[in-house]
């Protein structure tokens, strides 16, 4: 298939970028480097614009002759978005809209969706099911949740959709020439890192009184080449007119005191903690089951232990300290 990857450029689409590739397909990436990086993404495939340019996509599905939409252009900061929903539901809701009316004219029919367990809220189960009632309590989650809803309507003309669900995308390539490079950076095993590196004096822990086993928020924490081979398959399983959603979750949380102390063992090096409160818009914990991912598409974790993630992740910070900027 000719695939477009918006924010290939990006985290979690530069990994899918070349998991698409391996399997033989032609991908096309459309990023407005807002937040993505040039080197993320194989020479020849990035085409720099705004999912806003209506104009521009156009010209980009025809000659490019699109099949299928892999989708994560989005801004994904649940504290920004708490202090900036405007931004959040201009990007991520209207910009989608945008796009979804550009898949509409072209008649293409298959698109996936990065999505979110935000959309859960604060879940009242973890793990968390498939069929868990989606109660966001942050505008991320909304915004995410909005677009869910705009996929599920879309069906009316023919498009067949998957929302993947997932939370705290981490880790890198096992050689350690890609991984995790955001500025500014708000995710904890690279904050934890930068810090056993030299590069920050002290790592933020916001909120100690949760209702978890160590007082602190509970995450389930994927590999990002995992989290790339379920969108490989999820691509695979769609039906036009049709829609569905998979959770991406390895089914058990680890604490920020866990991130923490394994970052320590791994990279050998005390982490200074600075304790503080609560930050808006987090709920204690969010776990997501991926037992219907595995029963329905065969989806195996090749990392599915912190550990093994945080080990990846050392090894690119290690040899790219200052991410693909070095």
């Amino acid at each position: 298939m000719r695939i477009l990857v918006t924010g290939g450029a990006g985290y979690i689409g530069g990994f899918t970028v070349h998991r698409l590739l391996a399997d033989g397909h032609t991908v096309v990436v459309y990023d407005n480097l807002s937040a993505g990086h040039r080197p993320a993404v194989p020479p020849g495939l990035l085409h720099v614009g705004d999912l806003a340019d209506t104009a521009r996509l156009d010209h980009l599905f025809t000659a490019e002759r699109i099949d299928a939409v892999v989708h994560f252009a989005a801004s994904c900061y649940v504290g920004e978005s708490v202090t900036d929903p405007a931004k959040y539901y201009r990007n991520n809701v209207a910009n989608t809209l945008t796009l979804l009316e550009t898949v509409r004219r072209h008649g293409v029919k298959r698109f996936v969706f990065s999505s979110t367990c935000a959309t859960y809220g604060v879940p009242d189960v973890v793990p968390i099911p498939e069929d868990h009632p989606q109660r966001p309590v942050n505008p991320y989650g909304n915004t995410k949740l909005a677009v869910e809803f705009m996929l599920r309507d879309y069906t009316a003309y023919g498009l067949g959709f998957a929302a993947l669900r997932y939370f705290n995308a981490s880790g890198a390539s096992a050689d350690g020439t890609r991984g995790e490079h955001h500025n500014p950076e708000t995710h904890l095993i690279p904050l934890a890192l930068q810090v056993a590196l030299g590069q920050r004096p002290h790592l933020s822990v916001f909120g100690t009184d949760y209702p978890t086993p160590d007082g602190t928020c509970v995450r389930d924490y994927i590999h990002v080449e995992d989290l790339a081979e379920a969108h490989a398959l999820a691509l695979g399983a769609i039906v036009p007119g049709e829609g569905k959603a998979w959770n991406v979750g390895t089914g058990s949380g680890s604490s920020v005191r866990e991130v923490i102390r394994t970052c320590e063992e791994v990279s050998g090096r005390k982490i200074a903690v600075v304790e503080g409160p609560r930050r808006a818009g987090d709920p204690p914990a969010l776990v997501a089951t991926g037992d219907k991912l595995r029963r329905e598409l065969g989806w195996v974790p090749k990392y599915p232990t912190l550990r093994q993630i945080v080990e990846t992740a050392w090894a690119w910070h290690r040899q790219n300290p200052k991410g693909y900027s070095s």
